[in-house]
């Protein structure tokens, strides 16, 4: 059976996701109710992050060990888990204001004080940040076009292509553990 070509539905929707969590993110606008408490959904996140990231270990080992169905199974996995961490992510960051490193106040206004208590940390922690956000972005069209090269069997270009996804995706994951580990304390 002939596998469609779909470049075009993800390349729109690699543009699209990007565009939209950055819209959520960066202009000013009120936050929604959602009617329910999302105040646990960082911790949700950094759950499924470190899920996604053991499911893709589990992958490399199982391709490793010509465990084709294994490695198939956890690579879905993984994406599905990353689907509904992009959801709940989305959900979280229209209904809550956003947290800064080293607020220990909670009052969303970084003094001069706190800045200096946060000291270098906070140098490190934006970096982890900016890194993850910006990988994060690229890896959306790089899994969705190695899953498509894998389900029309073009085995070779998902092998190399997949050499590339696979340390940013994971990188991916674990830095948005990373992210949590080192925000959680200043979440209200």
């Amino acid at each position: 059976m002939k596998q469609k070509n779909l470049t075009l539905p993800i390349i729109i929707v690699s543009v699209a996701i990007p565009l939209a969590v950055a819209f959520i993110l960066l202009v000013p606008h009120v936050k929604i109710s959602l009617g329910f408490n999302t105040s646990a959904l960082p911790l949700f996140h950094a759950l499924l992050n470190s899920s996604t990231a053991i499911l893709l270990l589990a992958s490399l080992y199982f391709i490793k060990n010509k465990q084709i169905g294994a490695h198939k199974t956890a690579n879905l996995l993984a994406v599905v888990l990353s689907t509904v961490f992009l959801v709940s992510y989305v959900i979280y960051h229209s209904s809550n204001p956003s947290v800064k490193f080293g607020d220990a106040n909670h009052d969303g206004i970084l003094s001069e004080a706190e800045k200096a208590a946060a000291g270098s940390l906070r140098y490190i922690y934006y970096f982890i940040l900016t890194s993850h956000i910006v990988l994060s972005g690229v890896i959306v069209p790089l899994v969705l076009f190695t899953l498509q090269r894998a389900f029309q069997e073009k085995f070779d270009r998902h092998r190399k292509l997949a050499r590339i996804t696979w340390p940013i995706w994971f990188y991916v994951a674990v830095t948005g553990v990373v992210v949590y580990l080192m925000i959680s304390p200043y979440y209200v």
